[in-house]
């Protein structure tokens, strides 16, 4: 099961939304992953701060994956999601941030995977 935060310290409306999900869910199986159990989770106007300041736009995104991925995947599922945040909210490439966090156990439904 992926799931992917965004946090931006712009407004994400209610088509940018349901676009950056489909979005997502596509991209997502750069990670061999499927939609089918892709949870996102957005968080718009938060306060973030890039080199002391917040006037720019800004967006940082937390990945987590039960398993794990390659080097190479992991870069593609970066350009992937900077292409689909930079489009759909207009932040620039470089105040696009991306984490990713592996899970060997993933708890679902009473048990884990």
């Amino acid at each position: 099961m992926p799931y992917i935060h965004t946090r931006t310290n712009t407004e994400i409306n209610e088509e940018k939304e349901l676009r950056i999900k489909e979005r997502l869910g596509e991209a997502i199986k750069v990670l061999g992953k499927s939609e089918d159990w892709l949870m996102l989770d957005f968080n718009e106007k938060c306060h973030l701060y890039f080199a002391g300041n917040n006037e720019e736009k800004i967006a940082y995104i937390d990945i987590k994956i039960y398993g794990h991925g390659t080097s190479e995947s992991f870069n593609n599922m970066t350009n992937e999601v900077t292409k689909i945040i930079s489009e759909e909210l207009d932040i620039q490439p470089n105040r696009i941030y991306i984490s990713y966090s592996e899970y060997d156990n993933w708890g679902w439904n009473g048990a884990n995977f």
